[in-house]
């Protein structure tokens, strides 16, 4: 496995793999690698003739008080991780390489993003939909993996590439947890351990909705008011918000119908933790 920066080599290199008719799968991450990312790079050997994990702390995607210089990093780490996997290259630009001076331009979704984790985090998306669409353009991969637990992401992402007539596939994998059904994140590290044993909280309460679901609820008010009961049993969770929307364009419904998307954000002290559920009724 390599180790690349530049974008001029990086896209390079993407060419000529094409050029010998190979397939190239992107994972695109922010580092500090953990299960789920390495779910991931497995899931794109699995459909790609070669594999690039790219690591960048985006900081277009950070608002003012948000934890970009706190955000945890260790390259190192993640190549080991990512070459035991079997990726062939960690694409790690500069921040100076991918927005370098005199960069103006940025790539904007509407109505998927002002509400759910945009509404908290205003131009978090443009930042994110951005540095994606860059990704896509320096290496130009056949099919890109994401993860489902960031479920706006991920539908921003699709429709990006849908709308803009990309070149690729977008390959969602499902969230991938901890034992104790906590969804992996690298912010997860954060915690404190009172706040780590409070956590799956979250989790619970989605299952115990699909199970509600299951008994015959179709109400989206009811559903999402006992998602918020179930989670302000625990002390240490701040809800940030409980949504039930349509899994394309994430728009509220009023009734559970076709396929819909139950997502949550919750803090526990200065951590924001989002989890979502797909339903299919």
């Amino acid at each position: 496995m390599q180790r690349i920066s530049a974008v001029s080599e990086m896209t390079a290199w993407s060419r000529e793999k094409q050029r010998q008719g190979e397939t190239i799968g992107l994972v695109p991450t922010m580092g500090y690698l953990h299960e789920g990312h390495l779910t991931l790079i497995r899931r794109a050997k699995e459909k790609c003739n070669r594999v690039v994990v790219s690591i960048f702390v985006n900081p277009l995607q950070f608002g003012a008080n948000e934890d970009f210089a706190e955000y945890p990093r260790d390259l190192s780490r993640d190549e080991n991780l990512a070459a035991r996997e079997g990726a062939d290259v960690i694409f790690a630009p500069l921040v100076k390489g991918m927005y370098p001076q005199g960069f103006h331009s940025s790539v904007e979704v509407e109505k998927l993003t002002d509400r759910l984790c945009g509404q908290a985090r205003p131009g978090h998306f443009r930042g994110v939909a951005t540095v994606v669409a860059k990704l896509f353009n320096i290496v130009g991969p056949d099919q890109a993996f994401f993860g489902q637990k960031d479920a706006q992401q991920l539908a921003v992402i699709r429709r990006m590439v849908a709308d803009l007539n990309m070149p690729l596939t977008i390959v969602g994998v499902p969230t991938v947890r901890e034992p104790d059904g906590l969804a992996m994140s690298s912010r997860n590290v954060y915690l404190t351990p009172e706040q780590r044993q409070a956590a799956p909280v979250l989790v619970r309460s989605l299952r115990e909705a699909r199970e509600l679901i299951g008994q015959g609820e179709r109400d989206a008010a009811k559903i999402g008011g006992f998602i918020r009961q179930r989670i302000t049993r625990e002390p240490l969770a701040v809800i940030d918000y409980v949504e039930i929307v349509d899994n394309d364009f994430l728009q509220p419904v009023d009734k559970l119908a076709g396929t819909c998307l139950i997502a949550l954000a919750v803090r526990f002290g200065n951590t924001r933790l989002i989890d979502n559920m797909v339903v299919e009724v």
